[in-house]
């Protein structure tokens, strides 16, 4: 069967709490989140517009043209565009800690990124996915709404960040206490349903698994890429490069998982690309991360 025509299963209850989960892990973002990391933005704003740029910009227009380079089928293309609209995860901030990076930048890259992703992640789906010469098509038959999808970004980001920040200034004391803890639990939970989603349709993946393998390693790579050299060319230093070439690398595929299975119905190819990424970009992120630990950056002042 054509990985374009594969639906992979996926209850409404387990999407439901899957939503939960993504929205508990946002939470737990938020708590490690001041509003010092906002007003951050005044003191580098080089290096936070080159990260920006770099990740709702450049990121989906090189991504597209990858996909006229590689000519995937329909579906996968889709799916590596969304994963490319997708904002940066917080396991962001651990790997650039790891690499020896700014990892005051890559907490300030990461609240920004997830604020802006509301509204800007389906606006870029919208845009790139409509002009498309194969995806298009495919596109139309879903009937995509980007307010509907934005709303529902709201509700599972949007609304638990706003919470989050606001526990952590009402309860400093103990979100001090569960932060970190929260945070490791939400990012287990939602690995492990990642792994359920794969499991529960694991012949899908065995059989399509090899049709985009390659593409991911290939495109995760340019993201990482991307985000070093948009740095370099800002002008920015060592210690900075790494941070922003990490926000750019790592995205949130749990959240194109979660869009997938709610706008999508599940479509095959967007499906097995958000799983391979999810995975993938971590063990390329650590293995950069334990390379350039070995060649420590001298440090920035903000």
């Amino acid at each position: 069967m054509n990985v374009d025509e594969v639906r992979l299963n996926f209850n409404p209850a387990s999407l439901q709490a899957l939503n939960a989960v993504l929205a508990f892990l946002m939470f737990g973002i938020a708590l490690d989140t001041k509003l010092a990391d906002f007003k951050r933005v005044l003191k580098m704003p080089v290096a936070m517009g080159a990260g920006i740029a770099a990740q709702f910009l450049l990121l989906p227009a090189i991504t597209y043209a990858l996909t006229l380079v590689l000519r995937p089928t329909p579906s996968i293309a889709l799916g590596m565009i969304l994963v490319a609209c997708c904002p940066p995860g917080n396991i962001s901030n651990i790997i650039t800690h790891r690499a020896g990076g700014n990892v005051a930048l890559s907490v300030s890259m990461t609240a920004i990124s997830n604020a802006l992703s509301i509204f800007l992640m389906p606006l870029n789906l919208a845009f790139w996915g409509s002009i498309h010469p194969t995806a298009a098509p495919l596109l139309k038959t879903i009937a995509l709404d980007p307010l509907e999808m934005g709303l529902h970004i709201v509700v599972i980001i949007g609304l638990p960040f706003v919470l989050g920040i606001g526990f952590a200034r009402l309860w400093p004391a103990l979100t001090e206490r569960i932060k970190k803890p929260a945070r490791i639990l939400s990012f287990l939970v939602l690995v492990l349903f990642i792994v359920g989603a794969v499991a529960g349709n694991w012949r899908y993946f065995l059989d399509y698994v090899g049709l985009v393998m390659l593409a991911v390693v290939i495109h995760d790579a340019l993201a990482y890429g991307l985000g070093y050299f948009s740095a370099a060319a800002a002008g920015l230093k060592e210690y900075d490069r790494r941070a922003v070439s990490i926000e750019v690398g790592i995205r949130n595929s749990g959240l194109g998982l979660v869009l997938i299975f709610s706008f999508f119905g599940g479509l095959g190819g967007m499906a097995v690309v958000a799983g391979a990424w999810g995975f993938w970009d971590i063990i390329a992120g650590m293995a950069l991360a334990h390379w350039w630990a070995r060649r420590p950056a001298e440090k920035t002042q903000l």
